[in-house]
């Protein structure tokens, strides 16, 4: 029977509670935490393998952009299966994967705001009512529906030190000065705990390759400015043939401050957006498995490529 459930809205409790099963039933695991939310919640990180390389998956940047954790944990939760049974994913002997690659996995960056946008925050709780002032500022955007950002109100895929200062004149000048539902770069780079954290994980180690997932359109963005990393462009086709997807430049509105901006600028190293699924965010929980067997490819050949 499967652990993890494709078909409810997902939350930080469950995402525990996941992770607390899957722990007791593949005891090869290896689960830590690299930091905690404005509420005190834990950004778990799940490593797979023991290999010498190393890559990063993350998910949920964005609170309405949750069907990403669910990506990644049915991804440990079938690569478990397959290194147990000593069988391949994607055409690709686990166990060789295991011996070779550590992936480490961040599933949910956000974990606040998800829980603001999937009901799992008490309406009667300081921090809804916080969240709720902040996006009445904001009427033309949806509650909690179009909520992307951390409960403070600040966007964490604006929050890296890769041309932070041209984000804010961009979102600022849309209307984004202050804490939003969207889209507000913050008062400077890393000043939330969440991006601080994702910031100090990625120093602490030597990734070849990083993938950042978000909804929605389908499309793989693979460069920052004119940083072009050695092989990070026939990477990019690789994943764009096994997916479906589209490989594009990121629009220049967008193509500032965001994490696969900073760790290229900062390693030239192949890093990467994908935007899952198609549609209005949150992605409707029936696109689940296209969306999944459109990224399976992704996910195993990112450790291997």
């Amino acid at each position: 029977m499967s652990i993890i459930s494709t078909s409810i809205p997902y939350s930080s409790l469950i995402l525990k509670q996941n992770l607390s099963f899957l722990l007791r039933k593949y005891p090869f695991l290896h689960i830590q935490t690299a930091g905690n939310s404005v509420l005190g919640k834990p950004l778990y990180v799940i490593k797979l393998g023991h290999g010498p390389k190393e890559v990063f998956y993350s998910a949920s940047f964005h609170a309405n952009e949750w069907i990403t954790s669910i990506v990644l944990l049915k991804f440990i939760e079938d690569y478990c299966i397959a290194y147990t049974n000593n069988s391949n994913l994607y055409g690709y002997s686990v166990r060789n994967l295991f011996n070779s690659t550590c992936i480490y996995i961040m599933p949910m960056v956000n974990p606040d705001g998800v829980d603001l946008v999937t009901g799992n925050l008490p309406i009667i709780s300081p921090a809804y009512q916080k969240a709720l002032n902040i996006a009445n500022e904001f009427p033309s955007i949806l509650f909690p529906n179009g909520w992307k950002s951390n409960i403070n109100g600040i966007d964490l895929n604006l929050q890296f030190p890769a041309e932070w200062e041209t984000a804010k004149k961009i979102k600022y000048a849309q209307g984004f000065n202050k804490p939003s539902p969207r889209d507000f770069v913050g008062y400077g780079p890393l000043t939330e705990p969440e991006a601080l954290a994702i910031y100090n994980f990625t120093l602490s180690h030597s990734f070849q390759l990083v993938i950042a997932y978000h909804t929605q359109g389908k499309e793989i963005y693979w460069q920052f400015q004119n940083f072009k990393p050695t092989n990070s462009f026939s990477i990019g086709e690789q994943f764009a043939k096994v997916s479906n997807y589209i490989l594009s430049d990121t629009p220049y509105n967008s193509s500032f401050a965001g994490y696969k901006d900073w760790f290229i600028q900062h390693y030239n190293k192949p890093g990467y957006t994908v935007e899952a699924g198609i549609g209005k965010n949150p992605l409707s929980l029936l696109q689940f498995n296209e969306i999944y067997q459109n990224n399976l490819g992704i996910l195993v050949l990112g450790a291997i490529l």
